[in-house]
């Protein structure tokens, strides 16, 4: 009798054993599986608005902007240096470039920052527009969402407006080196708002470029976007001049300044609106390769 008891103590205790040692396992498997699958394939899609994943750097939209100050000078430039930039389908105006500072103290999202670059007039389909052929700040935010949304084409550089007596003063620098310098006398002459709020309100076009991994175009369109809730502070003309320095990452000066045709300095606060896609160049690709591929079968 003693041995019995002895023995089924002891498959008890194995019994025991084996049972906590089940439990111990199942837990210890499910915790490890959990800490694998944290994130969900769902949560990553529903979370995947910007880089990085877990920590974007800009929030999303919308976008406002107040006090946003412009000096917009437009010059004259060679119809041929036009036409080695502006992208099919969009359509040369007149050779025009307008040449922008723009200064962004307070800004939703983006912060405070300043901008310089230049537009290019162009219609889209007998609609009159800007197309944007270069963009140089000075901001993470702003560099990262206009490129990763819009597909803006900007650069991180060193813009500034300074007022300097009775002088507004816009430069650009790349690193060490000067590319641009734009002056225009201070308020000389008000500005007709009628003309400079049809300005902002036409559309912009863009175009936005996404690589594949494997380096070739996963993404290339033409986007067009506008600036919305558009409230003009005060805006003001002047003589300006332009100055335009060759430079290899910062090539400004490929647009050559023939002549200067107006400058307008204003205020005002807006909100940048999203974008839309109104061009997909892969498409056209696509289109092409499968005409070309059925006339081959044809002339077999």
């Amino acid at each position: 009798m003693p041995a019995k008891l002895a023995l089924d103590a002891a498959d008890m205790a194995l019994s025991l054993c084996r049972a906590t040692y089940s439990s111990c396992a199942f837990r210890a498997y499910h915790f490890l599986n959990r800490r694998v699958n944290s994130m969900e394939i769902a949560d990553v899609v529903k979370r995947a608005y910007a880089m990085p994943l877990t920590n974007p750097s800009f929030p999303p939209g919308p976008y406002r902007f107040f006090d946003r100050e412009y000096i917009i000078i437009t010059y004259r430039t060679t119809r041929e240096a036009l036409e080695a930039v502006v992208p099919a389908p969009l359509e040369i105006d007149e050779p025009l470039v307008k040449y922008e500072f723009i200064r962004m103290p307070d800004s939703t999202g983006f912060g405070d920052y300043t901008e310089t670059g230049q537009v290019i007039p162009v219609r889209y389909k007998g609609q009159h527009g800007g197309y944007v052929h270069s963009m140089y700040l000075d901001d993470d935010a702003p560099i990262a969402g206009g490129r990763e949304l819009w597909g803006f084409p900007k650069k991180l550089a060193s813009p500034k407006i300074v007022h300097e007596g009775e002088v507004v003063v816009g430069t650009l620098h790349y690193g060490s080196v000067l590319c641009a310098t734009g002056t225009m006398g201070y308020k000389h002459r008000e500005a007709d708002h009628h003309q400079v709020l049809a300005s902002l309100a036409a559309p912009n076009f863009l175009i936005k470029i996404i690589p594949h991994v494997d380096g070739s175009p996963r993404i290339c369109e033409l986007v067009r976007y506008y600036l919305n809730d558009i409230t003009l502070k005060e805006a003001w003309t002047a003589p300006a001049a332009l100055d335009l320095r060759p430079h290899v990452m910062a090539d400004v000066a490929k647009l050559p300044v023939l002549d200067i045709v107006s400058a307008v300095h204003f205020k005002a606060d807006l909100t940048l609106g999203l974008g839309e896609v109104v061009h997909d160049y892969l498409a056209d690709r696509g289109r092409s390769a499968a005409v070309a591929n059925k006339l081959e079968k044809a002339g077999a």
